[in-house]
């Protein structure tokens, strides 16, 4: 005799499920945008969504033209006379050498280093200690 069996056979699930199993009559599967939408739209296809979609800059080559939405606008640090859509392939950043964007300053608040800000939030150096048992796994620290 197997034991497992003999333990499975008087096996009652402990959840207790109200009704019978039904399927509500009235569903509506038809596409539609989601509630924290910003334009409360579907897009008209892929490739319209795709051309108008930002990740770290423009996704599509060239963006539509819409008449309700004005031009996007230039990336900070971009000089004044930079290239159009049509000549950058991969869109405002991509299609340009760092050279050709400008020099970048960060704005009133921001820094990029964390040794800009004030003493009391700098980076604490390691020790000696530390940078040792680090080096030997935490074996220093045991023995």
């Amino acid at each position: 005799m197997q034991a497992t069996r003999a333990l499975w056979q008087g096996r009652q699930p402990m959840i207790k499920f109200l009704g019978k199993r039904t399927i509500p009559k009235q569903l509506d599967h038809s596409p539609h945008a989601h509630p924290e939408s910003p334009t409360n739209e579907l897009p008209q296809s892929f490739a319209s969504y795709r051309g108008r979609a930002q990740q770290h800059g423009p996704l599509g080559g060239q963006q539509p033209q819409a008449s309700s939405q004005s031009a996007p606008a230039a990336p900070r640090g971009a000089p004044s006379g930079s290239a159009t859509q049509s000549s950058a392939p991969y869109g405002a950043i991509g299609g340009h050498s760092a050279k050709q964007l400008g020099p970048v300053q960060p704005g009133k608040g921001e820094v990029f280093d964390r040794n800009e800000l004030p003493k009391r939030f700098h980076r604490i150096r390691w020790t000696d200690a530390e940078n040792e048992a680090v080096d030997s796994a935490g074996a220093s620290v045991v023995a």
